[in-house]
């Protein structure tokens, strides 16, 4: 079976996030899921990375759904959610960024006479990935990194006085950042194959009522290239896993090119991790009948 280099899959939310992690990934071709779904793949420079990417649109549902359908389709060996957020604490400024130690959901939890009762769900970020993080920006002087939980709400946050600001504070009081798809991406990895996953976010408002005059300001684009540029310089840092490679574009599954020609991979059988006894009959085709 032919092999390439292990692939990190890099989701965005936004197409500015998207332009931000692009830049940084050299001999791009575009693919397309069998369901649709478009990525963009080619090599981060200097490693032996090649980088999936891919724009999934809001909310963490949605990016739960996509992310398992990419993590069957592309088999990557890391998986990062990019992108911009809202800073829930006075020390963590516009343009900074932070690392998800923890990905809080924040709506969980039951209604009561007695009032609302929190039950709180929580996936740690990948302790491998946080430590080549934490290494990567002692060499940045240019970025002011936070190693904190970020919350996830379907909510964009721009009143700091408002009643699930003041849930976010009353209960889940360590969280550095708020954004809207962290948690998806967590669940999605975490239940295939527990991949190393890790959520990198830049601060581009305060998530309170100024936070349309930061975004005006061009606060968006800045945070999505200071959290696009530690992606990359955590990439540089992890090693891939010693021997890992993935089968080469034409064996991943079911596909289209961006010209929208379809193409598969042969017919196979996957006995990876186990032994088969008995015959096996089948036929050489180029392709599916």
């Amino acid at each position: 079976m032919p092999k390439t280099q292990p692939t990190a899959l890099i989701l965005t939310a936004l197409p500015l996030e998207y332009a931000a992690v692009r830049a940084h990934v050299e001999e791009r071709r575009e693919l397309v899921h069998q369901d649709g779904t478009r990525i963009e793949k080619g090599q981060l420079p200097s490693t032996s990375w090649q980088v999936a990417l891919a724009e999934l649109g809001m909310g963490a549902e949605r990016a739960a759904a996509l992310t398992t359908q990419l993590i069957s389709w592309l088999r990557p060996e890391a998986v990062f959610f990019v992108g911009v957020a809202g800073s829930l604490k006075d020390d963590v400024g516009i343009g900074d960024v932070v690392v998800g130690t923890q990905v809080y959901e924040i709506h969980g939890g039951k209604q009561t006479p007695e009032g609302f009762l929190v039950r709180p769900k929580a996936l740690p970020g990948s302790h491998v990935l946080e430590q080549a993080a934490r290494s990567a920006v002692r060499d940045m002087p240019d970025v002011r990194a936070h190693f904190m939980p970020i919350a996830t709400g379907d909510v964009v946050l721009a009143d700091a006085e408002s009643e699930i600001a003041r849930h976010i504070r009353r209960s889940y009081n360590d969280a550095g950042a708020i954004e809207m798809e962290g948690s998806g991406v967590a669940h999605a990895a975490h239940l295939n194959g527990q991949l190393n996953a890790l959520v990198i976010r830049g601060i581009s408002d305060r998530a309170d009522a100024e936070k349309h005059k930061a975004d005006a300001s061009g606060s968006q684009e800045r945070a999505a290239r200071q959290a696009a540029a530690v992606t990359m310089a955590v990439l540089h840092k992890h090693r891939p896993r010693e021997g890992s490679s993935v089968p080469s574009d034409s064996e991943e599954g079911p596909h289209r090119h961006g010209d929208g020609q379809a193409t598969y991979g042969g017919d196979h059988i996957d006995f990876r991790g186990g032994t088969f006894y008995g015959p096996v009959t089948g036929k050489q085709s180029g392709g599916r009948q």
